[in-house]
């Protein structure tokens, strides 16, 4: 079995302005999907809103730069991830497919986790 991370991208701003039945029905959604997919979970977690993010980056020098907020502008942020064991990608995928994303203009990334022997 190999492990993949599935990373959940949405709409903050739809997030923000959702009603609390909106926010209940996705919150739902995820307990289904958990449920569901059990035996494949690793682990998952949601994030907090970028807002809340700190980027650092290395300087030439030896130091870094720490900066409030995410390093990227975007209409979608990362929201949260799942990390889950499968067979193959195509396993992964279906897996992902079954995640409740708040909008319809979100997306899902699935990435292999590289193993270093």
């Amino acid at each position: 079995m190999s492990q993949y991370l599935i990373l959940i991208y949405d709409s903050e701003a739809a997030w923000d302005s959702a009603s609390p039945e909106e926010i209940e029905r996705v919150h739902a959604g995820h307990g289904v999907f958990g449920e569901k997919n059990a035996a494949a979970l690793v682990g998952g977690n949601a994030l907090q809103f970028t807002t809340t993010a700190t980027t650092v980056r290395p300087e030439g020098a030896g130091g870094h730069t720490v900066t409030d907020g995410p390093f990227l502008e975007t209409k979608e942020a990362l929201g949260g991830y799942y990390l889950v064991e499968a067979a193959d990608l195509d396993v992964a995928i279906d897996i992902a497919k079954g995640i409740p994303l708040f909008t319809t203009s979100g997306g899902l990334e699935v990435r292999p986790i590289q193993v270093f022997n």
